[in-house]
């Protein structure tokens, strides 16, 4: 038929599910939340969320729902930095004008050391000493440029 949409290939995640399952991780690992954890709150198993933050299973509307309140985040938070509209683009390279590579070509967000970081630097209350660390890192930054 000549309206018929192509059959995806078994075993090819769709992007979409990809980036969303990626955006689940991201923000259960910032709220220092384990796969166990979140699976047990709505009664799942930890490898469904395994599967979900791989992009190999499509997540529900009605279950991202649910990840959004658990997590504390709108629902939209999971589709952020998706797709190829200008908006999305310019968040996604820092604000640039022209296209340019990810640090290494990896999202650095997506490493556990990045998550690890901001886990830690959250858990920090006082907010002038989260100010002072990131004066301290930048100097730290600067000093290596020359």
């Amino acid at each position: 038929m000549a309206g018929k949409p192509p059959r995806k290939t078994k075993g090819t995640p769709d992007p979409v599910d990809v980036h969303v399952g990626q955006r689940l991780r991201v923000r259960r690992s910032l709220q220092g939340m384990s796969q166990e954890k979140l699976a047990g709150q709505i009664n799942l198993t930890f490898q469904q969320i395994q599967k979900y933050e791989r992009g190999t299973n499509r997540i529900s509307a009605g279950r991202l729902y649910q990840f959004s309140k658990i997590l504390d985040v709108p629902v939209s938070y999971f589709y952020e930095q998706f797709g190829g509209t200008s908006d999305s683009a310019t968040m996604a390279h820092g604000f640039s004008d022209n296209e340019q590579d990810e640090f290494g070509g990896e999202d650095v967000m997506q490493k556990k050391e990045t998550l690890d970081l901001i886990k830690i630097y959250y858990a920090i209350k006082e907010p002038e000493k989260r100010k002072n660390i990131v004066k301290f890192i930048k100097s730290m930054a600067d000093s290596t440029d020359t």
